[in-house]
């Protein structure tokens, strides 16, 4: 039987864009759909029954409360912002086409690149990222939407901050002067948005099926493979990049310490046939070689 789907999103101006992409999608597929934006307040009181589901995401956790209280039918997310658990009777539903997984630096002239610096971000691993390449810089904290963020770096005495490529290009924000950071690994399934829907939603998740793009499924699944092998969530500085060409897939992984000095990378390839267990095995060769310790130190460090 037919019905309205309500697609439930944050209300930021990206959220919001990323909401109305999957609802233009459905709707030129013939279903009926509606947006329920709904405020990440972030003081919703949540009984113990709804922590015993697994709701750990920040940037996720309201909308899954309104998926099981049945106020939304699907919500829409950037995955890099997905806990690698879900809550119980929720799935992924599509993930749609990947879009630009770069990191990238807003700057007021690059002369300070030579010299000391200070760099915004709020990502423990653009941090230790930027701090392992420039070790003489300062990093300070930048919490809020993308538009808040880009606010508080022209108000400040920032020499510069980073963000991620596709939320900028998403809302049309992407100035003329900008440094794309082509060394920096970026954070697992950053670039892809995900669409998530109750488990026995048969209808829902049937509409969906029709957004999903094969060959990011195949990527951000190894990504979060890696990611929680490591135990790592949106604290730890951990980065994962997987891409397909033709039937081989590359993939690279990061662990870093917090304050960039320790890296500990993996480079290796496989066939899409023979991924199962990919992200893994990569992320085993990381424990392995030191990463078992440093993942220890990250948590004493982050208490």
């Amino acid at each position: 039987m037919a019905k309205t789907i309500r697609i439930g999103t944050r209300d930021s101006e990206l959220a919001l864009w990323q909401a109305h992409t999957v609802q233009k999608q459905l709707e030129n597929l013939g279903y009926t759909t509606s947006l329920v934006p709904v405020k990440s307040t972030g003081d919703i009181v949540l009984d113990k029954p709804l922590y015993e589901l697994g709701i750990t995401g920040i940037f996720t956790k309201t909308l899954d409360v309104a998926m099981i209280n049945n106020d939304i039918d699907i919500a829409v997310h950037s995955m890099k912002d997905v806990p690698t658990a879900l809550p119980s009777g929720i799935v992924e539903a599509a993930i749609l086409e990947r879009a630009n997984v770069r990191d990238i630096l807003l700057h007021k002239g690059i002369q300070f690149l030579k010299g000391n610096g200070t760099i915004a971000t709020g990502s423990l691993r653009r941090q230790a990222q930027w701090l392992h390449r420039y070790p003489n810089h300062k990093v300070v904290d930048l919490r809020g939407n993308v538009n808040t963020r880009m606010q508080k770096l022209t108000d400040s005495d920032w020499n510069g901050a980073i963000f991620a490529a596709a939320g900028l290009e998403r809302i049309n924000l992407l100035p003329k002067e900008y440094i794309d950071l082509d060394w920096m690994i970026p954070a697992p399934a950053q670039g892809a948005m995900l669409v998530v829907a109750k488990e026995k939603d048969s209808y829902c998740r049937e509409a969906l099926s029709n957004l999903n793009h094969k060959d990011t499924e195949i990527c951000v699944h190894i990504e979060r493979e890696f990611l929680r092998e490591l135990e790592g969530g949106c604290t730890a500085p951990i980065g994962a990049l997987a891409t397909i060409k033709d039937d081989q897939i590359d993939f690279t992984g990061v662990l870093f310490s917090i304050d960039g000095k320790t890296k500990i990378e993996v480079t290796k390839t496989s066939t899409v046939a023979d991924r199962k267990g990919f992200g893994t095995m990569c992320a085993q060769e990381v424990l392995t070689g030191g990463g078992i310790e440093l993942m220890r130190e990250i948590k004493k460090e982050l208490k």
